[in-house]
């Protein structure tokens, strides 16, 4: 895709094309008057550009695969989908990058066991902070004041991109290499968005062209697109995957999360109604139960959390044509996982979502082999 502007429209041609600042997308567009002066494609522009793009291959030149987990929807698990995608390519003894973009909410870092860390920064570049020996996070919250880790990241989009730039260009991951450097993005199809697929997108097509380098596959694996299974959430995923084809991103496939809340029916709580009280009565089902029929004990309970809408999320993968990589169930010890930052499949290998997550990384790691 073409370099735009980052409030530029939809339609925007980009501003070295040569219709730039005339097409009939630029009416209205602030930034139509720099565009149609051709100083964008000025051999300063462009130089610039150029070294941009070099600075970004040669700080991904030892990363394997770049994977953006993406949703158009706020709410939906990604981070979640992120970071214990992370932990068990990590556990699995793959080396793991992950690199949070999510400007002003970042979450990465609680969620990996390393909040409240500093990054260091020597004439190299920044040091991610390591969660182990072969799991690494980049995060804007790391840079938060000490005294004031809650602070509110009140930055404009410029801002934000630049510092976008600075972890795609400064960070020093692992001298040995990653096998997969996940970025996790914020919602929607917004600035960092646009950002860092043209970053990628620049430096990764310079390294394919350099007819000196062995390596011509593109290193941009593509995105994991997170949903939950309703009409409120799919329809913003949909934006997202439009998004994903206008810009050329591969898709690795969708992940259905929060589909079901399943769990052994010895962890539920049973509660009895009368009148207008409600009584917990967990004790006395479970102890007949556990008299008259203990092998229900351990059978899994299972209900619908979210109303699956039309054909439900398989049916958006197949009429975009995108790869459906399974069903996430709702889970406490997924989540208590991410709130102790620990490798949910390590932590809890009996845990009823164990095996969904662990068929989601196979897929994904089949997909983006080493």
């Amino acid at each position: 895709m073409e370099e735009r502007p980052n409030n530029a429209p939809e339609e925007c041609v980009g501003p070295t094309s040569a219709n730039a600042g005339k097409a009939s997308s630029c009416e209205g567009c602030p930034n139509q008057k720099a565009c149609s002066s051709g100083q964008q494609n000025s051999s300063t522009a462009l130089h610039e550009q150029n070294i941009e793009h070099e600075n970004i291959r040669k700080a991904l030149d030892n990363v394997a695969h770049v994977v953006l987990v993406m949703s158009g929807k706020g709410g939906v698990g990604k981070s979640t989908v992120c970071c214990q995608l992370a932990h068990t390519l990590a556990a699995r003894g793959y080396g793991v990058g992950v690199l949070d973009i999510d400007i002003c909410g970042p979450s990465v870092a609680q969620m990996l066991g390393v909040s409240g860390r500093e990054v260091h920064r020597s004439a190299s570049g920044w040091t991610p902070v390591y969660s182990n020996g072969n799991l690494a996070c980049m995060s804007v919250s790391f840079l938060l004041p000490e005294d004031n880790p809650d602070a509110a990241v009140v930055w404009r989009g410029p801002r934000k991109n630049g510092m976008i730039k600075q972890f795609l260009t400064e960070t020093c991951w692992d001298e040995e290499g990653l096998d997969y450097l996940i970025i996790d993005t914020p919602p929607g199809t917004s600035d960092e968005h646009i950002s860092t697929i043209q970053f990628l997108q620049g430096a990764l097509g310079m390294r394919n062209n350099n007819p000196s380098d062995d390596d011509t596959e593109p290193n941009i694996g593509g995105a994991v697109v997170v949903t939950t299974p309703e009409e409120v959430s799919m329809a913003d995923v949909r934006k997202e995957l439009n998004f994903c084809i206008k810009t050329k991103l591969p898709v690795i496939g969708l992940v259905e999360n929060m589909s079901s809340f399943q769990t052994p029916v010895k962890d539920l709580t049973f509660l009895r109604k009368t009148d207008n009280n409600t009584t917990d009565c967990t004790n006395e089902i479970l102890n007949t139960i556990r008299e008259k029929c203990p092998e229900i004990l351990d059978t899994i309970a299972s209900t619908e959390v979210f109303p699956s809408s039309g054909a439900g999320v398989m049916g958006m993968s197949n009429k975009f044509n995108v790869p459906y990589l399974g069903k996430l169930p709702l889970d406490k010890n997924l989540l208590r996982s991410c709130e102790e930052g620990k490798c949910f499949v390590q932590a809890y290998p009996d845990s009823v979502s164990v095996d969904p997550l662990n068929q989601i990384v196979d897929k994904i790691v089949n997909h983006l082999p080493l």
